[in-house]
């Protein structure tokens, strides 16, 4: 008889306005942090990635999320909540958080926001890929060339 395994779930977030090699570097990081992973992409919305980057996407939402969505390397990819950043990852109960190297919204009172709806999710922080490359407003100024 075998033992069957059971998943981990990894949650990571973005706005992945447009796929590069550093996104697929930050996925295959998250997949590959743990056996039997499974994982979960959150998708910034447009009014949260104007809120915090101070400008709109190049892509909406919507089809930031399709795009995430034909990435092999992906399990499910959800929307972020508008107002309420906690309500998604309630939602989908990851076991592990995994941040980008850069990503500082939202980070400082994660835990602590986790801890007081009582839960514990351990939270890692993974490493850039060619930092001074791959950043969409990097790539987006090279492309205005």
């Amino acid at each position: 008889m075998s033992k069957k395994t059971v998943e981990k779930k990894i949650m990571v977030f973005g706005t992945f306005d447009g796929l590069h090699k550093g996104h697929l570097n930050f996925f295959k990081q998250a997949k590959n942090f743990i056996k039997n992973s499974f994982l979960i992409v959150s998708i910034a919305r447009d009014e949260n990635v104007f809120r915090i980057k101070g400008h709109k996407p190049r892509l909406k939402d919507i089809e930031r999320l399709t795009l995430v969505k034909k990435c092999n390397l992906v399990d499910k990819v959800v929307l972020a909540g508008k107002n309420n950043y906690l309500v998604h990852i309630l939602k989908e109960k990851p076991d592990i958080i995994a941040l980008g190297y850069d990503q500082k919204a939202y980070v400082k009172e994660l835990k602590k926001d986790l801890k007081n709806k009582g839960i514990s999710i351990k939270i890692i922080r993974l490493k850039p890929y060619k930092e001074k490359i791959f950043k969409n407003h990097l790539l987006n100024k090279e492309r205005k060339i």
